[in-house]
């Protein structure tokens, strides 16, 4: 149950004052939990993949995002004591708390990074209280990090980000291997301002709150000494800003994809890295709504323990949505967020006026990602339209969080609770297929995808036998799915729409339910979400899911188009209504968009004065 009386709720986030309150505010509840030697913060029995030891690590290390910047701008905080206490225990071999030995890809090397900022940006709270001899040692446990290799990833950052502290308190750091990790993440580096999460990685929130807000530290840090490299993550992040910019909606609200999404309001961190650096992509009014914005709207979930701790989930406490590196100290990343703590009162950041979202497009054709963003302003709703990927990250529910046909920031998106129909697969945007078992499979990967005349293409195997070919034509509220599904065998199909919330925010269900032999809707406080089956033979269903499958709502209907397919060649068009504002647009759920056969071609007509889309009906 989420506690009303939590002061962050009341919390304007207006000015620099009103973010360090709200630092204090998200982090003195976390007091309790610091072990006797301080070193370790245990918040919770959940496990991760990593020890119950490293994730306590884990978690003291993660408060330093938001700590280091609150002291660098010359705040205060009660938390300094604890923090020099635990720093002196965790990197003595002697006492019983002791961070330990350093493996080769260990989560430590991930929480290193934080020391590094905290090292350069308040080294009067972290280093120079130290003694020589516990300097040595905090040097040598971080320096660990010098000699064991890392994933492939942005975690290549993690190395740079501990030399360039080392470097700040002038102590020995070692610039060949940040040079040569640096070259490596340059390889990551698509267009447009975009960065792949390694080679043929995905695109996701790890470029603008991981490889661009590193890099627009090192930017910061490292302007004279290399100019040239500086000014190119400062030009790449001002390019990157321009399409990830439409990510983020009016009421501060951001877009749900992809994973780690419990780190929460990191999403605006790189908006924060911008400011740090002086990256004006957009006015610092703008940048500065933007953060404001983001964290009021995600203050205002219920993502807060009765102490006030953070909890796993998305917009509530969630683990059937986490990874499996997610400890209950993990989501304190989004302290990165608070970046902009560093900059002094006088900054123009902080003097310049709070500023709305400028004017944009109402469509975005995003390559690198893959995606093509449509947005309705009057309702603060974001649709990206996703291409697919030809690889995949194997992280949790890999699937549901790359693989959708549209994600939402109002409707959110949902992954499986467990294997069995469609209720535990909650297939919200997707087509799911089964063999009459209902066991499903959706799509995976994706062998080959387009996004070309407004249209995205997509082919896709999801047995050796069957080929799905499946085109997406945007829009909003409507967007319309085309399948050509060719098959060896049997199968059932299901092509969901968006899954909606059934209760309000008191928890009262609001709900009306409207099944059709052609369409399906449902209707609540959250909005409208609807499906109509254009072309080819089947029935509505209005499916609920297991609870706590959506990141947005605990309890969901998803309108679902089912339909028996026998072998051979099957098209299946439906059109997909979403609408965010209760009770309104309904007269568009009533002239939805249609289909018209013409000898071998379906003809699909979004609107009357619109675009026609015409496709050819054979096997390509």
């Amino acid at each position: 149950m989420q506690v009303c009386s939590l002061p962050i709720k009341t919390n304007p986030l207006a000015t620099r004052r009103d973010l360090q309150d709200a630092f204090h505010q998200l982090c003195e509840p976390l007091i309790p939990y610091f072990s006797e030697g301080k070193a370790h913060l245990k918040l919770g029995a959940t496990g991760s993949g990593c020890t119950d030891e490293t994730a306590e690590m884990e978690g003291f290390s993660r408060i330093l995002w938001g700590l280091a910047p609150l002291a660098a701008g010359g705040g205060d905080s009660v938390l300094w004591d604890i923090y020099r206490q635990g720093i002196r225990n965790g990197t003595n071999p002697e006492h019983e708390e002791y961070w330990g030995i350093v493996n080769d890809y260990d989560q430590k090397l991930v929480e290193m990074a934080a020391f590094g900022l905290a090292l350069g940006l308040a080294p009067d709270q972290v280093w120079n209280p130290l003694t020589d001899i516990e300097k040595q040692r905090f040097y040598d446990w971080l320096n660990q990090m010098n000699s064991r290799p890392v994933y492939d990833c942005n975690w290549l950052f993690f190395l740079v980000m501990v030399n360039l502290g080392f470097k700040k308190i002038g102590m020995p750091y070692d610039r060949e291997q940040m040079d040569k990790n640096l070259g490596r993440i340059d390889e990551f580096y698509l267009t447009d301002g975009w960065y792949s999460d390694g080679k043929g990685g995905h695109c996701d929130y790890y470029g603008p709150f991981a490889i661009h807000y590193y890099g627009l530290i090192y930017a910061a840090w490292m302007k004279e000494e290399d100019p040239e490299r500086a000014a190119l993550y400062k030009e790449r992040a001002s390019e990157f800003a321009k399409d990830f910019i439409y990510w983020f909606a009016g009421d501060g609200s951001a877009l749900p994809y992809g994973r780690s999404l419990t780190y929460r309001f990191s999403q605006a961190a790189f908006w924060s890295a911008m400011a740090y650096t002086g990256v004006e992509a957009f006015p610092y009014g703008v940048i500065k709504g933007i953060i404001l914005r983001h964290m009021r709207w995600w203050f205002q979930q219920p993502i807060f323990q009765p102490d006030g701790t953070l909890s796993i989930g998305y917009s509530y406490p969630n683990l059937i949505m986490a990874e499996n590196y997610n400890a209950p100290g993990s989501p304190y990343w989004a302290l990165k967020t608070f970046l902009p703590l560093a900059l002094p009162d006088e900054h123009p950041f902080w003097q310049a006026e709070e500023l709305p979202l400028p004017k944009l497009s109402e469509r975005s054709v995003q390559q690198p990602p893959h995606l093509v963003i449509c947005r309705q302003e009057e309702d603060n709703h974001i649709l990206a339209f996703n291409a697919g990927h030809p690889s995949t990250n194997e992280h949790t529910h890999t699937s549901a969080k790359y693989e959708k046909f549209v994600y939402s920031n109002r409707f959110g998106f949902s992954v499986p609770r467990a294997e069995w129909g469609l209720a535990q697969g909650a297939f919200d945007s997707m087509l799911a297929l089964s063999e009459g078992d209902r066991i499903y499979r959706v799509k995976r990967t994706t062998d080959l995808s387009r996004i070309e005349n407004n249209i995205i293409y997509m082919e896709w195997t999801p047995w050796f036998d069957v080929e799905v070919k499946t085109w997406l034509i945007p829009g909003a509220p409507w967007h319309v799915r085309v399948h050509c599904i060719y098959s060896k065998r049997k199968l059932d199909a299901a092509d969901g729409g968006f899954a909606i919330g059934i209760e309000d925010r008191n928890g009262r269900r609001s709900l009306e339910e409207l099944q059709g032999e052609h369409s399906a809707r449902a209707s609540s406080s959250w909005g409208t979400s609807g499906i109509r089956l254009l072309y080819g033979s089947g029935k509505m269903e209005l499916i609920h899911p297991n609870a706590n499958t959506n990141l947005l709502h605990a309890r969901t209907v998803i309108p679902t188009a089912t339909a028996s397919l026998s072998p051979g060649i099957s098209w299946l068009v439906t059109g997909v209504y979403g609408h965010s504002q209760s009770g309104q647009q309904l007269e568009k759920w009533l002239s939805p968009p249609r289909v018209e056969k013409h000898d071998q071609k379906l003809v699909v007509y979004m609107e009357d004065d619109a675009p026609k889309y015409s496709f050819t009906m054979k096997k390509a």
